[in-house]
């Protein structure tokens, strides 16, 4: 919830908003871990690391937040140990701002494991296959151990496609959980996010965001997208439920990440997202660049001399070539993964970076459709949208 400015001092939850440009926004998050600058995107440390980054080099990067899992740390390393060890920040080494996903997602990526009632959610954990039952109160109070600034409600998403009843039965099921996560908010400078449902219905989503809306969360989350819908599917069912958020709070698109998505949300007035995708492409030997992606384990790489991408500042442009890139690849070397990871995030937190001063100079709309030309001009699919969705 957006609040005040007292003794000359930003509270946490604060939202300041410093400049508009249409629907879009650029300002500042307020956290008791420090600012968060809006628009802004997330790397995913699931397992409270992003793979194979230092986290100085992942702030670097331009992040001013990490995402983790609390899902994931319950099972292991277990709730306990890292509260023993002073809390998420401490434990990993992290002096920023830290949101932490509930788990509901995993309802939908581990569907085969993990079960529904309207009491709690029930896991079966990948690692030893015992049983983790969570309730939306368990959901808040785990995150409020683990020392997480944002604490995310739980909730259930349903995948697309989903027939209407399951979706209508979800969508009253994250309601109720969102009123009994309400009810044991923490407190102690720690956000609490309500998250929107509806499948893919406007209709639903609307009524979700206005019922999410009445129950006064600190910030709101549109989830349940980037599972498998076209790319217009996605940005009219964002918009469904913007259209009934207030403007006071932040909020925030869950599971997307490429460039034309993230901007198309950013027009929107959306602040703040999460995706595996910089990351998981950087694993696979792709770029992301300014033309689109880059792979680097193709032949065309094998002699070429040139940075992936000339100006840009990360570690693998500023000292190495696609060839090496790409011998490290076949090679096996992880130095290829922390590389290529280092320089997507980097690719993201510039196009962040330059969505602010865009907005603040008032040519948000101009710039935002030279960049989509640009990527227009590359290789066929080389910019496709949803359907890297999980965030394990």
């Amino acid at each position: 919830m957006l609040e005040g400015v007292r003794g000359g001092m930003t509270r946490s939850g604060t939202l300041v908003i410093d400049a508009r440009d249409g629907a879009a926004r650029s300002g500042v998050l307020h956290t008791a871990h420090g600012p968060v600058r809006v628009p802004g995107f997330m790397p995913v440390g699931t397992h409270a690391a992003v793979r194979a980054c230092h986290p100085d080099e992942v702030r670097a990067s331009g992040a001013d937040v990490l995402l983790c899992n609390a899902y994931h740390l319950a099972l292991r390393p277990g709730v306990d140990l890292v509260e023993r060890s002073g809390g998420l920040h401490r434990f990993i080494g992290w002096d920023g701002p830290i949101l932490t996903d509930s788990g509901g997602f995993q309802l939908v990526s581990l569907d085969g494991v993990a079960g529904v009632d309207d009491d709690a959610a029930t896991f079966v954990s990948p690692y030893d296959g015992s049983r983790l039952r969570i309730t939306p109160e368990d959901a808040v109070r785990v995150q409020a151990r683990l020392g997480a600034d944002i604490l995310m409600c739980l909730d259930q998403p349903v995948a697309y496609g989903a027939d209407a009843g399951a979706v209508s039965a979800a969508t009253a099921r994250t309601h109720r959980w969102a009123e009994r996560s309400r009810a044991v908010h923490p407190g102690e400078d720690r956000l609490l996010f309500g998250i929107v449902q509806g499948g893919f219905d406007p209709v639903l989503r609307r009524g979700s965001a206005r019922v999410i809306d009445a129950l006064g969360f600190d910030g709101v989350a549109i989830g349940g997208l980037a599972l498998g819908e076209p790319p217009p599917v996605m940005e009219a069912m964002a918009a469904a439920a913007l259209a009934d958020l207030p403007d006071s709070v932040p909020r925030y698109v869950m599971g997307l990440g490429t460039d034309a998505e993230l901007l198309g949300m950013v027009a929107l007035g959306v602040d703040l997202f999460d995706c595996v995708l910089p990351t998981r492409l950087a694993r696979n030997g792709t770029a992301l660049t300014a033309t689109g992606r880059l792979p680097l384990r193709r032949t065309e790489a094998r002699d070429d001399l040139a940075p992936v991408e000339a100006g840009c500042p990360c570690p693998a442009c500023t000292r190495f070539s696609r060839a090496y890139l790409r011998h490290l690849f076949n090679a096996g070397e992880i130095l290829a993964h922390r590389l290529l990871s280092l320089h997507n995030l980097t690719h993201v937190g510039r196009l962040m970076e330059a969505a602010r001063r865009a907005i603040a100079g008032g040519s948000f709309a101009a710039w935002r459709a030279g960049v989509v030309r640009s990527l227009a001009g590359s290789s066929p699919g080389s910019e496709q949208g949803v359907g890297y969705t999980s965030r394990l």
